[in-house]
C-alpha cells in the first residue's frame, strides 16, 4: 500500500534555484566580494549538492590560494545569503510549481503522509510553506533538511532519514526530484522516484526515474511527458500514483 509521498524542495516543489543565485551574488556585493554567478556557471555548480558545499567548491575552484582565509568566511557568507533569500521570496512570492498544491491536497484528503528530504536549510523550507499555505498549516509531517544527514545527496542519507521519521518501508513511499543527484539519492535509499525535470536540471540525465515529465500537471494545463510512465490526461494525480504503485508492487512479487 502507498503511504507516503516524500518531495525534494529546490526545483521540485518550486523554481527557487534561481532565487538562491541571486542571493548568493547579494551577498557577495555586500560583504565586498567581486564574485558574481551567472546562471550558466550555477547551473554547474549546482552538480554540488547543498549551499555551503557549493560555495566551498567554488572557493576551491576559483580562489585557491585564498582558500583557507576564505573558508574561515564562509559561514558569514552562507547566513547572509540564506537571510537574503528569505527576503527575496517574502517580497515576490514563489508559487509551487504546477500541480503540486493539488497532489499535496490529494494526499491529505486521503490520510497519506507526506515528508520532505532536502539539502536546503530548514528555514528556506519553512518560508516557502509560508507564503503558499494558510498561516498556521504546516502540510508535512516528517521535514529531514539541512545538515541533519551526515552525507548530502547523491548519498541516501537524508531520504533515509526521511523513511525513518515516517516509520515507513521505503517501497511504501515514492519519491519527488528534479536532479540526477537527487534520484540517485531516492533510489540509493529504496525509494521508487517520480522526476520532474526543472530550470536548472535541463541537462541532468533522468535515468532510474520510473516517470518523468516536465511537471505534475494541472486539469486543462497537461505536463509533457519525458520517458517512463504515462499519466492519464496529462496529470499526476493520488489515484494514478497509487495504480502504478501497486502494479509496480505486484510485478515485484510474481
Amino acid at each position: 500500500m502507498l503511504k507516503a509521498l516524500i518531495f525534494d524542495v529546490d526545483g521540485t516543489l518550486a523554481e527557487t534555484e534561481d532565487l538562491h543565485r541571486q542571493a548568493f551574488n547579494r551577498a557577495f556585493g555586500e560583504l565586498g566580494f567581486d564574485w558574481h554567478w551567472t546562471p550558466e556557471l550555477y547551473a554547474e555548480l549546482l552538480k554540488v549538492m547543498g549551499g555551503k558545499e557549493r560555495l566551498l567548491h567554488y572557493i576551491a575552484q576559483a580562489h585557491p590560494g585564498d582558500e583557507p582565509a576564505l573558508k574561515t568566511r564562509m559561514p558569514e557568507i552562507h547566513d547572509l545569503k540564506t537571510r537574503i533569500y528569505g527576503e527575496l521570496i517574502e517580497t515576490g512570492p514563489l508559487a509551487l510549481r504546477p500541480g503540486v498544491a493539488r497532489l499535496i491536497a490529494e494526499a491529505r484528503e486521503a490520510g497519506l503522509r507526506l515528508g520532505v528530504a532536502t539539502t536546503t536549510t530548514r528555514p528556506n523550507l519553512d518560508r516557502l510553506v509560508a507564503i503558499n499555505f494558510p498561516e498556521g498549516d504546516v502540510p508535512f509531517d516528517v521535514i529531514a533538511a539541512g545538515d541533519e544527514a551526515a552525507r548530502k545527496k547523491p548519498a541516501p542519507d537524508i531520504f533515509e532519514l526521511a523513511v525513518e521519521r515516517l516509520g515507513i518501508e521505503p517501497s511504501e513511499a515514492i519519491a519527488f526530484e528534479d536532479s540526477a543527484a537527487g534520484i540517485r539519492s531516492a533510489l540509493d535509499a529504496g525509494l521508487p522516484v517520480l522526476a520532474t525535470r526543472s530550470r536548472y536540471t535541463e541537462s541532468h540525465r533522468l535515468d532510474g526515474a520510473f516517470s518523468a515529465v516536465s511537471d505534475l500537471g494541472e486539469p486543462g494545463r497537461p505536463h509533457r511527458h519525458l520517458s517512463g510512465a504515462v499519466w492519464p490526461d496529462g496529470i499526476v494525480t493520488l489515484d494514478a500514483l497509487r495504480a502504478w504503485h501497486a502494479r509496480s508492487r505486484e510485478d515485484a512479487t510474481a
